[in-house]
């Protein structure tokens, strides 16, 4: 018999919970301070991760950052003074290593978010950003969340992305109202 959504919204809040628990109180202090310091955003994620990297893209927006989604036709050039922002919840992609890279030799500074700080990837940028959380890279075995897959860390990164708005918003003079003036009308 299949378990009610009731008890099954219970055990994803429960290990969201757990995820933030496990957060020290500063965990997004340095992607904070990387956000304030940079002219130009760019940020890249793949598949569901990638989703969320454009949610996050998409809020900096509506808070008056020049901020783009790697790969859209309207991706800038990076260099000194500009963010490169990458996820990889597993610990690494040779494609976000790659790009990372890039970035890089050009000046850029770059950022990860990642729930495995000892992956590959951590080692060449400049701030990590850990999420502890289920991702596809250690889903089978051990004690394992409510959530299939990667959806724990990704569930995580979106309210860790919108928690990070929230406290860069007085840093900006942001308001609900100032971010809305910047909300599309072609709805």
């Amino acid at each position: 018999m299949a378990e009610t959504l009731s008890a099954l919204a219970l055990g994803a809040l429960g290990d969201l919970k757990g995820v933030f628990a496990a957060m020290p109180e500063d965990a997004l202090d340095g992607l904070i301070e990387e956000i304030v310091a940079a002219r130009r955003i760019v940020v890249f994620g793949l598949g569901r991760e990638g989703l969320q990297m454009r949610g996050f893209a998409m809020r900096l927006f509506h808070m008056g950052r020049n901020v783009a989604v790697w790969g859209d036709m309207t991706t800038p050039e990076v260099g000194p003074g500009d963010l490169f922002f990458v996820s990889a919840g597993p610990g690494d992609l040779a494609t976000a290593r790659t790009l990372a890279g890039v970035a890089r030799k050009a000046g850029a500074r770059t950022a990860l978010v990642t729930a495995q700080p000892g992956g590959e990837l951590a080692r060449h940028v400049d701030v990590v950003t850990v999420i502890p959380a289920q991702t596809m890279a250690d889903d089978r075995g051990g004690k394992l969340s409510v959530l299939p897959m990667g959806s724990l860390f990704e569930t995580a990164q979106m309210i860790a992305f919108e928690l990070a708005i929230l406290k860069l918003r007085p840093r900006f003079k942001e308001t609900s109202e100032t971010m809305r003036a910047r909300h599309t009308n072609l709805e």
